[in-house]
């Protein structure tokens, strides 16, 4: 009767944690949704109000490690989450952990695909670790409007 007792608290308090952990970290569907919402602002407010909404770590715009970065068609960052210096930058040639040059894959999926799914390694802005990241894009006119997830 005791294991019985303590096994279901054992597995009560399991449970309670899971759901805290597992909303610690954004999931694919919140990142679609995030894209989502970043195309209606821009759209709505302008893209100048909306890039600078973005950039700023003070706006719903920063989501746990969900994040808005914004590039041109030419590899020039428009806006980011959670790197301002980089805004204004050219990182077309960017390179993650692996030597892969995501940011000019990223440019050539938008021009050939609109909406899409890319898998590259990035710094999580949580643990500060390198971690193969989701990126989810979808091109909006001249800008290629994203917001990933990292796989742990």
């Amino acid at each position: 009767m005791k294991f019985n007792y303590i096994f279901t608290v054992a597995v009560a308090a399991v449970l309670s944690v899971s759901p805290v952990l597992a909303a610690e970290f954004g999931t694919a569907k919140e990142a679609e949704g995030m894209v989502a919402k970043a195309i209606a602002h821009i759209k709505a407010d302008g893209k100048d109000k909306a890039y600078a909404d973005f950039t700023s770590k003070k706006t719903v715009w920063n989501d746990r490690d969900l994040y808005v970065t914004v590039y041109d068609l030419g590899g020039k960052v428009l806006a980011h989450g959670q790197n301002p210096k980089q805004v204004g930058m050219d990182l077309i040639g960017l390179q993650d952990a692996d030597g892969k040059e995501f940011v000019k894959e990223r440019v050539e999926l938008a021009k050939s695909k609109g909406k899409f799914w890319q898998e590259y390694k990035f710094t999580d802005p949580v643990t500060k670790k390198i971690l193969p990241k989701s990126m989810y894009c979808e091109k909006l006119e001249d800008a290629i409007v994203c917001s990933g997830i990292y796989k742990r």
